[in-house]
């Protein structure tokens, strides 16, 4: 069983910073409730993107898209009845339409690493993501841990508060009798 952190350790591993002297539960949240843990990584991304990178994805964007299947095999369609029908005598790729296989398998070679590369960068880009929403969720869970705490602090002092309470006015219906 994995070894359970304390705040300190917690928060260090969100704010990603060395708090040696820190040593208060409360300064911790202090800290925490005064800085944003939270990054706007769309934002972080658009600034280390390539121009390669940009191909790459609008490449991806539209390789994956039905216009492109639908653009694409209405060329093919247009490809084969040009070669079977229209230049019955001299096609320029006839019937096993070599040169539409070439073209397909070069089509294919080159568009299947691009669509990688994307995806690659897309993980890259969901792993950070999911490491902000993990440092994000952390943080709302201590503070909401921490109010937690002082609010069951609040009522056991109502609790002691009225204890007291109860004593005086049986003192004082004592008294009074």
């Amino acid at each position: 069983m994995p070894k359970r952190l304390n705040n300190a350790e917690i928060v260090r591993q969100i704010l990603r910073e060395d708090m040696e002297n820190i040593l208060e539960d409360e300064d911790i949240i202090h800290l925490l409730l005064n800085r944003q843990v939270s990054e706007n990584l769309n934002h972080s991304n658009q600034e280390t993107t390539t121009k390669g990178d940009r191909i790459a994805d609008r490449l991806a964007e539209v390789a994956g898209s039905w216009s492109f299947i639908l653009g694409f095999g209405t060329v093919l369609i247009f490809w084969i009845l040009i070669n079977s029908i229209v230049f019955t005598v001299h096609p320029f790729d006839p019937y096993p339409f070599i040169l539409l296989n070439l073209v397909l398998s070069c089509v294919a070679a080159i568009q299947a690493p691009v669509i990688m590369m994307s995806q690659n960068r897309q993980e890259k880009k969901d792993r950070l993501r999911a490491e902000n929403d993990y440092r994000v969720n952390l943080k709302s869970e201590l503070i909401v841990e921490d109010l937690h705490a002082k609010l069951d602090r609040l009522i056991e002092q109502q609790e002691q508060i009225c204890a007291r309470l109860k004593v005086l006015e049986v003192k004082k219906q004592h008294s009074e009798d």
